[in-house]
């Protein structure tokens, strides 16, 4: 895979893009992660054995892509992604996979104006989490601008939320109203994800307006769900759309 690079609000954005049919694959990973990732590089790889139109992309301050990471929020990678979108995919049709964050993130983009929409993919999608996954503490130090760190377990310990990060995405939450898309949705959640509660996936299809979701509950998958079985799901549910 080729890393290409486009200008997006001064910073250079790194994204890898394969052409082929459509709908368009578009890879969302999850918080502090990149295209590099497994199931990225996985959703790559069988778009370009399929012929599928793929992009992968790394937020600004993550991976390959300039920025700080501190100055990172929703609202701006939500922006990078459409305008991704709309200057390098050719395809009429979008289906939009999120893993985590990029889960949120996903939701987020699937909201944008335009009519591209085909259909989204979430993997532990974490919509809200700025809200559910702190405690009263952590969300008194952001509200007063402190750094909240966390060990995370994925190798990157101590994890960072940045109050920039967090009160923006208070104002992006959406489980507490109807989320209006209404185009297929498919939700892959671990049973023993231990980061995103199993339960987030069922609320956020009780909150779609689509009628044509499915929820998806594996039995033994964590948070990652990378395993050759999870990731042969995630191919599997992506192709069925």
């Amino acid at each position: 895979m080729t890393t290409q690079f486009a200008e997006i609000e001064g910073k250079r954005i790194a994204f890898r893009h394969h052409a082929g049919e459509g709908p368009a694959i578009v890879f969302l990973p999850g918080y502090m992660s990149d295209m590099a990732g497994g199931k990225a590089t996985a959703v790559f790889d069988w778009c370009a054995a399929n012929g599928r139109e793929c992009l992968l992309l790394d937020y600004s301050g993550c991976g390959e892509s300039e920025g700080d990471f501190a100055d990172g929020s929703l609202s701006a990678w939500r922006d990078e992604v459409v305008a991704l979108v709309e200057t390098q995919v050719a395809a009429k049709r979008v289906i939009v996979v999120g893993s985590s964050m990029g889960g949120w993130l996903m939701l987020l983009v699937g909201m944008a104006p335009g009519d591209r929409l085909h259909g989204l993919v979430g993997i532990a999608s974490a919509p809200d989490f700025s809200d559910w996954g702190y405690d009263a503490v952590q969300k008194s130090q952001l509200r007063a601008g402190i750094t909240v760190y966390e060990e995370s377990g994925y190798g990157y310990d101590p994890m960072p939320t940045h109050a920039k990060f967090w009160h923006d995405a208070e104002g992006l939450k959406l489980l507490g109203a109807p989320v209006p898309i209404t185009a297929p949705v498919r939700l892959l959640h671990g049973q023993d994800d231990t980061d995103v509660p199993p339960e987030t996936s069922l609320r956020l299809a009780a909150a779609l307006s689509s009628e044509d979701v499915q929820v998806t509950l594996v039995k033994g998958g964590d948070h990652r769900l990378s395993r050759e079985s999870d990731i042969a799901l995630l191919l599997r549910t992506v192709a069925s759309l």
